[in-house]
């Protein structure tokens, strides 16, 4: 492609030239007419990994999942009118989640607006409060001035940078494109002097450096504040460490097991938290059955913190949520590097604004040896055997009768380190964060947890997939989210991507059955749980991947084991009884109950992790 033909191709190739230059990894295309210059443009540009899909709505989450896995911003495109719109529900997930995602949307020139040209709405700041930064790119120009080029490099570079800010979230560039859309040459748009065939566009810096490089530095506390940390954590009594959804990676986990371990203080980890599953995992030290134990009475009456150090995003469990809303007389003191607030019970006294990793380094190096000597001698054990006899409830349960929560242990269980799993909003989510013990094991655990909608589920499963063609994945999905996003299962068929989708097939809305409307028939079958008496073997036909369809779990994790050894996509289809897997789970509740009160306290706590 000549990418001076004109003065769309040029406005275009400068910029995505820049994106890339920037830090730009991947996008993901949908085919249009108005977003031809910048479609061409990333096709013409070398070293980018390029994806296409004919739904724009799969193709935002599909960025949103590549985004999510590599930690680094992923760019969707497509033309103007609806399509943009549809990128919406993954814009608002990335704007929760604060997920770098760039968001390119072209669009009619401003003279075409309000005047009833075809597929033309208004476009500008289309997605409202949900982006980070919203840009009307100028319309390209014949020979524009040196300025105006520095200009469009510089806002290259500042909307991959605001995508990583402080809080890392959506940004919206809308194009407006003027015809010709193609590379067709077009005397006196461009000078021949923007181009020379050795150094490329004259407007660059030398090599593949950055025209403008912004770079962002982290939040360090004070020393008054890991002062007032320490003397906190010293002066208390009954501690506890609550790690919810997204806490950082890298060297995150381990700082929390080193102060876990300093304090005795013991750490609720959230399922997607990354601290449950870690080949780190500290013995004895992390819960996470509280979903069954939590909201006990036995245990309400004990169980009350005096400190509470939080990390991450509100709980996934319920029963979690309503403890940490109930223990308002702790001082409960959140820890965020991005100044997120995570609180929807309101009951924080301190919000600390640092990184978190370095906070609690600091903490660890400057904190006595004698750190301990306020702590209740039972708290941290009264845990342990909560812990312990949720788990052992667990198994009694399943031993009486197949259940849907028995999936996700199963998944666990079969996975190995390295492996990655995303679960489906809804209820697969909560079977994890219930189901799911701790173990020894490196899993990488995903999940649109951000505004928890059940749309383009699969899209972001098989973006992340995208970013370790060499490993697997396993997406768990239920059949209603798996019905919502069936187009993106062209993903799979055009990509060579080693997933294996476990689709949860209970007939409807399964979760509602949580809620008290469901003491409510006959509107309550009718209007929540909507049976639909599929299958979906024909999807797997559809698409050509491998199908194997149970009725219930007893043979599951054979079946699942042998499907992750395929050589291509497959769908395991489980056929289940919501009605029969919330009664399972409400006995599970009265097993914990009788557990607590006929096995000794002095019952050893057992090893609490997997493999």
């Amino acid at each position: 492609m000549d990418k001076i033909a004109n003065r769309n191709t040029f406005w275009a190739s400068t910029l995505v030239d820049e994106l890339q230059r920037a830090g730009l990894q991947a996008v993901v295309i949908a085919p249009g007419s108005r977003s031809t210059p910048l479609a061409l443009a990333f096709s013409n540009q070398p070293g980018l990994s390029i994806y296409a899909h004919t739904d724009e709505r799969g193709a935002a989450f599909f960025a949103l999942g590549i985004a999510l896995a590599i930690g680094k911003p992923a760019a969707v495109l497509c033309t103007s009118g609806t399509a943009a719109v549809n990128f919406y529900p993954a814009v608002v997930e990335a704007h929760q989640s604060n997920i770098p995602l760039l968001v390119l949307t072209a669009d009619r020139p401003p003279e075409l607006r309000d005047s009833g040209s075809n597929q033309t709405i208004d476009q500008v700041k289309l997605f409202g409060g949900y982006t980070r930064w919203s840009v009307e790119v100028p319309v390209p120009e014949a020979a524009p001035s040196d300025n105006t080029i520095r200009a469009l490099r510089s806002l290259a570079s500042r909307a991959i940078a605001a995508t990583q800010g402080m809080q890392p979230g959506p940004v919206h560039l809308n194009f407006p494109f003027r015809k010709p859309l193609e590379p067709v040459p077009v005397p006196g748009d461009v000078p021949a002097t923007f181009w020379d065939e050795k150094r490329g566009f004259t407007h660059s810096r030398g090599q593949a450096e950055p025209f403008a490089l912004i770079s962002q530095g982290r939040i360090n506390p004070s020393n008054d504040q890991i002062k007032d940390l320490i003397q906190s954590i010293q002066n208390a009594r009954r501690g506890m460490i609550y790690c919810g959804p997204r806490c950082p990676g890298d060297e995150f986990p381990q700082a929390v097991y080193q102060l876990a371990k300093a304090t005795s203080f013991p750490i609720f980890a959230d399922a997607l938290s990354g601290l449950r599953f870690h080949p780190d995992l500290p013995e004895g030290l992390v819960m996470g059955g509280y979903e069954t134990f939590l909201n006990q009475p036995q245990i309400k009456e004990a169980a009350v913190p005096d400190l509470i150090l939080q990390f991450g995003a509100v709980p996934t469990s319920k029963s979690l949520g309503d403890a940490l809303a109930r223990f308002a007389s702790a001082r409960r003191i959140q820890i965020n590097s991005q100044g997120a607030w995570s609180d929807d019970s309101f009951q924080t006294s301190d919000f600390l604004w640092a990184d978190e990793t370095t906070t609690i380094q600091a903490v660890l190096s400057a904190m006595p040896s004698d750190v301990r000597t306020e702590l209740d001698p039972e708290w941290l054990s009264n845990w342990q055997r909560a812990e312990q006899l949720s788990w052992l409830a667990v198994e009694q349960t399943q031993s009486d009768r197949f259940f849907e929560g028995a999936l996700l242990s199963e998944v666990l269980d079969t996975l190995r380190p390295g492996d990655s799993l995303f679960v489906a909003s809804s209820l697969p989510v909560r079977h994890l964060d219930q189901f799911g013990r701790p173990k020894r094991k490196a899993l990488s655990v995903y999940a649109n947890r951000g505004a928890s909608g059940i749309d383009g589920t699969i899209a972001s499963a098989l973006g992340i997939a995208a970013t370790n063609p060499a490993g697997r994945l396993v997406l768990v999905t239920g059949d209603l989210a798996f019905l919502h996003d069936l187009n993106s299962l062209l993903f799979l068929h055009k990509y060579s991507l080693n997933v294996t989708i476990v689709l949860i097939n209970n007939d409807g809305g399964g979760i509602f059955r949580r809620l008290p409307v469901a003491e409510f028939e006959p509107p309550f079958t009718d209007l929540f749980v909507v049976p639909h008496g599929l299958k979906f073997s024909g999807a797997a036909d559809l698409f050509q991947l491998g199908y194997q369809e149970l009725d219930g779990g007893l043979k599951f994790q054979p079946v699942l084991e042998k499907a992750l050894q395929m050589s291509r996509p497959q769908i395991i289809e489980v056929h289940t009884d919501s009605a029969s897997h919330e009664q399972a789970r409400r006995k599970l509740t009265q097993n914990f109950l009788r557990l607590w009160e006929t096995v000794p306290d002095s019952l050893s706590i057992e090893k609490q992790m997997g493999d």
